[in-house]
């Protein structure tokens, strides 16, 4: 079993930091028609039988909807703590040899 090194939570610490400056600095995301609607198709959403007979009558056009996703506050904060924690973390582990 490979053990995780310095190296390795310095990096992950660095992502999730990251990431949650990106979750504190916007508001939401707007996702593509697309994505939308392979979402939509996976969960069974009656938004995903709506987009598909659209797309019969005016075959041209992209699908009608598009969904917004609005990340809680609280994500944000979260992430940039277990970043930092995890950048700590590994300046007090020792070496790789």
């Amino acid at each position: 079993m490979m053990d995780i090194t310095r190296n390795q939570f310095f990096f992950a610490g660095l992502v999730l930091f990251f990431l949650g400056l990106q979750l504190r600095a916007v508001e939401s995301f707007e996702l593509t028609p697309e994505l939308t609607q392979l979402l939509a198709e996976q969960t069974g959403n009656p938004l995903a039988s709506v987009n598909a007979s659209a797309a019969r009558v005016a075959p041209s056009q992209e699908p009608v909807a598009t969904k917004t996703v609005r990340p809680p506050e609280w994500l944000g904060w979260a992430l940039l703590s277990m970043g930092a924690t995890l950048v700590m973390h590994s300046m007090v582990m020792r070496k790789p040899d």
